[in-house]
């Protein structure tokens, strides 16, 4: 007779499964944008948060900073010593974010121009006077910092002594993959954003996710079974995965602008956009730039993001390279001990 020879599970691997139990299922989500923080201005969906800091502001130049119009803000402050805002405030810094909200079906119509036109300098101003300050610190990220670069080469006039971008495209010659899925002869955007209005947070994301796909899909839960007893490890886990699903529809007029203007057109780097009836020049940028990119970014590839400053006029520039990824640049532990102290030393140098 043929016998066959059942194994009981270990104790260490029922342990293990009870531990995976707890955290998919019992677990409460955890806790994301912690540093205090005060409501200032607001307009439509926008709100500009100022950021209590726990020690005295000692920085006479406040900083403003720039989100993306695709996923939520507090990435830049994720969790209480996983926070770049946190980081800034306890060094001193007077810190304020403009949080673009979620946008409606009423907002299809909402375009770049709107945004940099409408927004930004209300945003400015109110930061100005809040702070009492003469000058401005604009820091963005992804979409952010395209956006705040756009907006300081439309304004030479106003008072942004500092320019800092994390990760931002502004070339777009060569975008990797977006570049062949983008293409115009076979991406139907009209016909895309006429039917949805706004561009739905899965769709965009998904995209992304293909960039990478195994790694994106199923690499974050081989990664959670293996090391599922490490509670650091765990809560980081769960801190960037509320993240990562918890994206807001990209504006409907904004994207159509975005794909066509930007990937199809790559008008930015070429002197040939125009907002609200001006063209953007980036020569006319003046201001210290600091211009980040990471090595391991497949979203905005660092032959994106460097060619800026070649393009502006400011005397003080640099471009930072980091061995990291598009999110990490701003989360983790390389961020932590190297991106965000280098990001306040710049900005403490260029502040005086």
């Amino acid at each position: 007779m043929l016998t066959k020879e059942f194994k009981t599970p270990s104790d260490e691997g029922l342990k293990k499964v009870k531990r995976l139990t707890e955290v998919f299922v019992m677990e409460p989500e955890p806790q994301v944008g912690q540093t205090p923080k005060e409501v200032v201005w607001t307009k439509n969906k926008a709100k500009l948060y100022r950021y209590q800091p726990a020690v005295k502001k000692t920085n006479k130049v406040p900083i403003l900073m720039i989100y993306a119009l695709i996923n939520k803000p507090y990435i830049l402050d994720l969790y209480p010593g996983n926070s770049l805002i946190e980081h800034l405030t306890n060094k001193g810094h007077d810190v304020y974010l403009l949080d673009w909200g979620v946008p409606g079906y009423e907002d299809r119509h909402m375009k770049f121009d709107d945004y940099i036109v409408d927004y930004i300098p209300q945003a400015i101003k109110k930061v100005l006077r809040k702070s009492q300050a003469k000058e401005i610190t604009l820091l963005g990220y992804c979409i952010g910092g395209t956006m705040s670069a756009i907006f300081t080469a439309l304004n030479p006039q106003l008072p942004i002594r500092n320019l800092l971008l994390l990760t931002s495209p502004i070339d777009f010659t060569d975008a990797g993959l977006f570049t062949k899925w983008l293409d115009k002869r076979y991406f139907q955007l009209d016909k895309l954003v006429d039917t949805l209005g706004n561009i739905p947070f899965e769709m965009i994301d998904f995209g992304n996710k293909l960039l990478s796909p195994i790694s994106t899909t199923y690499g974050p839960y081989v990664s959670i079974v293996d090391r599922v007893e490490d509670d650091n490890f765990v809560l980081n886990w769960k801190l960037m995965q509320k993240w990562l699903n918890d994206g807001v529809p990209f504006p409907g007029e904004a994207y159509r602008q975005w794909i066509r203007e930007f990937y199809q057109e790559n008008k930015l780097i070429k002197d040939e956009l125009v907002i609200r009836g001006e063209k953007v020049k980036l020569s006319n940028i003046k201001a210290n730039l600091l211009n980040i990119s990471a090595t391991r970014d497949n979203i905005a590839l660092p032959n994106q993001v460097a060619p800026l400053n070649d393009k502006v006029s400011s005397e003080n520039k640099t471009y930072h390279s980091v061995e990291t990824g598009h999110i990490s640049v701003v989360v983790g532990r390389k961020a932590i001990k190297e991106i965000h102290p280098y990001i306040e030393n710049w900005i403490t140098e260029n502040s005086y």
